[in-house]
């Protein structure tokens, strides 16, 4: 047998393969096709987005000698609320200018052609949109709660040059490290009395639910001090076990690292400066203390969004896969109307459902979640119709 010698050796090095899986041919193809217009259409979106907010600042800026950095700040840190509404347009435009292309060229029907089917060549931007989706529900419920508050506290320095926000009543707070979640009705001028309170305690070593009312209490250093406290004291089966009225003032540790002047900022009463979790508690306890209403089903709706809306990145992939290819022939124009009629199409159907699951007449959970089953159905049937 014919042997080579030096084969192996440092000269003839075998090629190591990368750390990193390497994209198919045809599915790196299709991705680099995407990827350029769906960037194009996020940083232009964030860019109309801060434009948008820039007209609101421009005014304290030049006429209110507000500080230039300031307001870069209150701009800078609100970018983060448009990730729910970015990132499904960028899929939307990013998928009908892509595939449109391709369709546009016959490389669809080339590809088609050649026994490659549908739903292999759409595989990759359907994973696409699905890891999109992931990325802006991250974005949304760990960043832009944080920038949301910060942004907020800039805007009314701005105002009134103070970081502290105006006082409101029906304040809600809640202690991630306790689960204890504060309620307050209103609070006097001299910002330290409060009228009406609440305190929530969930079971944590033991299977009962604490809930302490005081008609009166006060803040004293970083403890909120309860005048003649009622507590309540339910048991596992939701039944009242025990009533105690406390003669002396009960001292309750308020939210770890809040001061008095953190604690009564109304900034934790915006549900966007939430994440889902402190949310959704926030609506259990509404709810055991018989506090409902229209601006209970307002919540459960945000509650709801914070989920569907990254989803629709996803659907917006599935609804644009079949039309691209359907429409791409016509030109580049055209993707770009579709993109833009079918964005303000998805969310005036979720304006609407909204506007019923606030009040009342569907569920809120249902309505934040309709526009998500009606475009995905569509999309469903394009795709399968395609795929035929």
């Amino acid at each position: 047998m014919t042997t080579y010698p030096g084969v192996g050796t440092p000269t003839f090095a075998r090629a190591h393969k990368p750390w990193y899986p390497r994209l198919r041919i045809l599915d790196g193809y299709v991705l680099r096709e995407v990827a350029g217009p769906f960037a194009f259409a996020l940083a232009a979106f964030f860019l109309f987005w801060f434009a948008n907010i820039f007209v609101l600042a421009a005014d304290y800026l030049v006429n209110k000698g507000a500080p230039f950095f300031l307001v870069l700040r209150f701009l800078v840190f609100r970018m983060p609320q448009a990730t729910p509404l970015a990132f499904p347009f960028a899929c939307l435009f990013g998928t009908l200018l892509g595939f449109g292309r391709l369709a546009a060229d016959n490389e669809i029907s080339a590809m088609r052609t050649s026994g490659i089917s549908f739903f292999r060549i759409v595989r990759l931007p359907m994973l696409a949109g699905i890891a999109v989706a992931i990325v802006s529900f991250l974005i949304n419920e760990n960043i832009a709660p944080v920038a949301t508050e910060l942004s907020t506290r800039s805007f009314y320095q701005i105002l009134y040059r103070s970081q502290t926000l105006p006082i409101e009543p029906n304040i809600f707070r809640m202690d991630p490290a306790t689960g204890n979640t504060f309620y307050i009705q209103s609070v006097s001028s001299d910002g330290r009395m409060m009228q009406n309170v609440q305190i929530y305690q969930p079971a944590r070593t033991v299977p009962f639910v604490k809930i302490l009312t005081a008609k009166r209490a006060r803040i004293d250093g970083t403890d909120i001090v309860l005048e003649k406290a009622v507590q309540t004291t339910i048991n596992g089966d939701g039944q009242i076990s025990a009533v105690d009225v406390t003669a002396n003032e009960l001292r309750i540790s308020l939210p770890m690292g809040d001061n008095g002047q953190n604690f009564l900022s109304s900034a934790m009463n915006d549900t966007w400066t939430m994440n889902s979790k402190q949310l959704a508690q926030q609506i259990k306890f509404r709810k055991q203390t018989g506090q409902g209403g229209t601006d209970l089903a307002g919540q459960e709706v945000t509650l709801a969004t914070k989920y569907s809306y990254p989803f629709a990145a996803f659907i917006a992939v599935l609804l644009s896969l079949p039309l691209a290819v359907r429409f791409g022939k016509h030109g580049r124009t055209l993707g770009v109307v579709l993109s833009i009629v079918g964005f303000f199409g998805y969310y005036a159907i979720f304006a609407l459902a909204t506007a019923f699951g606030k009040n009342g007449a569907i569920d809120p959970t249902f309505a934040a979640w309709l526009p998500n089953v009606v475009t995905g159905a569509a999309a469903g049937v394009l795709i399968w119709r395609e795929n035929r």
